[in-house]
């Protein structure tokens, strides 16, 4: 049995976790086996199979990256800025240890702003390399910019975002979305994006609150479960409730702001991706927040109760999640369609493998 959509969706997902896990499974010991080197192969396998299980419109989606470029991007990394990064910390330690507190302080601030801003350009040319590596009907995304301004804007934006203390966090993520994805393209036509920050501000605003309120109402629980403590088994009852109240104040604070979490960034993917268009096509991404608590919810008990396996099958589940989703409207004019004359990445996700930041 296939997991499908609807016959009327833009996009169908039609793969199958049984023909999955046959791929799964075997990268998962060859990885265990080369000490972690195959996973480079591991990810283009998977790749391969989920996009040619992954239809839009009227024709399947191609994955067009090699293993070698994935490990290609990582060794680049490494060498580039990996050992100098090392190398930078190494020195900062043995100033300090000499007394110049004052030079290690300020090269290892050094260190950390340079992966600040590598981090953003990591984020940029991911989303670029698998652009380019995507194909339909022939035709491949990607972009001529490097992402080198955009790692400058990640910086400035993400700061300003959290300086005000952090009220300015919607306006930020909602920025970068605009800048990175209106520098892409997919065949002829550029991506447009325009999404407002206001369109989120409330969800966010509510998660901001909700510290207060949660640790308020998590009290009021505690001071209860001591009350009714005394009255069952007097002051040895009352420590009890007392320890229980404590115990259901932390539970309820953490389930409940991590739920309010999922409900902003809910509202955000709908926000951005509502707010994407490329040539006549408009996105949406349908899911809704319990749609989001199902997934992270299904995800962490699948992993639990396998011990660890079924980590295997998260990717699987996230790029189900997201075809299934994810929807278009409007009018694709197969004859204006080409082939993008965008340049090519040569090499894979280095930097964002490095920094173990990964997203569809």
């Amino acid at each position: 049995m296939h997991d499908r959509q609807g016959a009327d969706s833009a996009f169908v997902f039609e793969g199958d976790w049984r023909e999955f896990a046959r791929i799964a499974f075997p990268n998962l010991l060859l990885t265990i086996v080369t000490l972690g080197i195959y996973r480079f192969w591991a990810t283009t396998r998977e790749r391969r199979y989920l996009w040619s299980r992954s239809r839009f419109v009227d024709e399947q989606l191609e994955w067009a990256g090699t293993g070698m470029e994935l490990f290609l991007g990582f060794v680049m990394v490494f060498v580039l800025f990996g050992i100098p990064y090392f190398g930078l910390s190494f020195v900062a330690q043995a100033l300090i240890a000499r007394g110049y507190e004052a030079w290690g302080v300020a090269l290892s601030f050094g260190a950390l702003i340079a992966i600040f801003y590598l981090l953003g350009v990591a984020r940029f040319r991911a989303l670029r390399y698998r652009l380019s590596r995507t194909r339909w009907r022939g035709i491949r995304g990607g972009s001529n910019d490097q992402g080198f301004g955009f790692g400058l804007s990640y910086m400035w934006k993400t700061l300003v975002g959290w300086i005000p203390l952090g009220l300015l966090v919607p306006w930020s993520m909602t920025s970068l979305w605009n800048e990175r994805w209106s520098k892409m393209s997919f065949g002829p036509f550029a991506f447009e994006a325009n999404a407002e920050a206001g369109g989120v501000f409330g969800r966010f605003l509510l998660f901001y609150l909700a510290p207060f309120v949660l640790f308020a109402g998590g009290v009021i629980m505690a001071g209860m479960g001591m009350l009714a403590g005394y009255g069952i088994g007097g002051e040895d009852g009352m420590a009890v409730g007392g320890v229980l109240g404590i115990l259901g104040l932390i539970l309820f604070f953490y389930l409940g702001l991590g739920l309010i979490a999922v409900a902003f960034y809910a509202k955000f993917y709908r926000e951005v991706v509502g707010a994407t268009r490329w040539r006549d096509l408009e996105f949406s991404f349908e899911a809704t927040t319990l749609d989001w608590v199902k997934l992270l919810v299904v995800d962490a008990l699948l992993v639990v109760f396998t011990l660890g396996i079924g980590l295997i099958f998260l990717s699987y589940r996230h790029w189900k999640f997201f075809m299934t989703h994810l929807e278009a409207r409007g009018e694709i004019l197969l004859d204006e369609l080409t082939q993008s004359e965008t340049k090519t990445a040569r090499h894979g996700e280095g930097l964002l493998d490095a920094f173990d930041v990964g997203a569809i």
